[in-house]
C-alpha cells in the first residue's frame, strides 16, 4: 500500500535506473528474466501492473510470477491466492534494500531492481537493462534440481510451482469490488530446496500438492539477493 506520490517517485526512479544501465546480454529462453509481481485483489492500484505482467508472461525469455500478499486481507476482501510466505518474501526484499515498508503493486526484476509496474514502458525499460541470470548452470529434470558452478556468496535454491492459465477472479468487496480480475502464473507453491555454496549439488523435488501446475527453479543469493540462475521445468 502506498500513496500516489510514492507510486510516481518509484516509477520515475526505476525508469531512470533502467536507461542508465546497459543490458548484460541479450534475452533468451535459457536464461529467462525472472519477474515477480507482488499484488493483492484488494488493491485498486494493482490491476494495471497485473495487466502489464500478464502480457509479458507470454515471452519465452521471461519467467513471470504472481505472488499474492496478505496484508490487504483485512481491508474488505481476502485474496483467494494470498499466502503469508509470499508476504515474507516481499519483506526479504524490503530488508535487503533498506526499506521500512512494503507496498503493492511491486514488480521485482531478477531480485535486483523494482518498480511499481503500472506503466508498460518504464517496466520494459527496467527489464531490458537489468542484468540477467547467467550462472551457475542449473537444470530441472529427473525429479531434482541440479546446480553446478562457483559462487562468492551462499545462495538458496528455490522451486516454484505456478498455474500457467489465466484465472479470472470475481472480487465482491473491497477496493476492487464488482470487478473480475485476470491473474496469470499465480504462484501456488514456493519451496526452498536447500543452500548452495558452490560446486556440484543435487536437490530432490518434493511431490506437488496440486495437479496441473508449471514448475521452475532458481538460485538466489540468500536473504533477498540477486537471482543468479533460473530454469523452467
Amino acid at each position: 500500500m502506498m500513496s500516489p506520490r510514492l507510486h510516481a517517485l518509484l516509477a520515475v526512479a526505476g525508469f531512470a535506473a533502467a536507461v542508465a544501465v546497459a543490458p548484460a546480454h541479450a534475452a533468451d529462453a535459457r536464461h529467462p528474466t525472472v519477474i515477480e509481481l507482488f499484488q493483492s485483489q484488494g488493491c485498486s492500484s494493482c490491476p494495471p501492473a497485473a495487466e502489464n505482467v500478464n502480457a509479458l508472461a507470454a515471452r519465452p525469455d521471461i519467467l513471470a510470477l504472481s505472488f499474492q500478499v496478505t496484508y490487504w486481507d483485512g481491508l474488505g476482501w481476502k485474496d483467494v491466492y494470498a499466502q503469508p510466505q509470499f508476504t515474507r518474501r516481499q519483506w526479504d526484499y524490503a530488508h535487503a534494500w533498506g526499506n521500512s515498508q512494503v507496498w503493492t503493486p511491486q514488480v521485482v526484476v531478477n531480485g535486483r531492481a523494482n518498480i511499481t509496474g503500472t506503466r508498460r514502458f518504464p517496466l520494459e525499460a527496467l527489464i531490458n537493462s537489468t542484468p540477467r541470470p547467467t550462472g551457475p548452470a542449473i537444470d530441472l529434470a529427473g525429479g531434482a534440481v541440479t546446480v553446478a558452478g562457483a559462487t562468492a556468496r551462499p545462495a538458496d535454491v528455490w522451486l516454484v510451482r505456478y498455474d500457467p492459465r489465466t484465472l479470472n477472479v470475481p472480487v465482491r468487496a473491497g477496493e476492487n469490488g464488482g470487478r473480475t480480475l485476470p491473474h496469470r502464473n499465480v504462484v501456488k507453491e514456493l519451496i526452498k530446496l536447500g543452500r548452495w555454496q558452490g560446486g556440484n549439488a543435487r536437490f530432490a523435488i518434493p511431490a506437488a500438492h496440486e495437479a496441473g501446475l508449471a514448475t521452475a527453479a532458481f538460485v538466489q543469493v540468500a536473504s533477498g539477493g540477486a537471482i543468479i540462475a533460473a530454469v523452467r521445468g
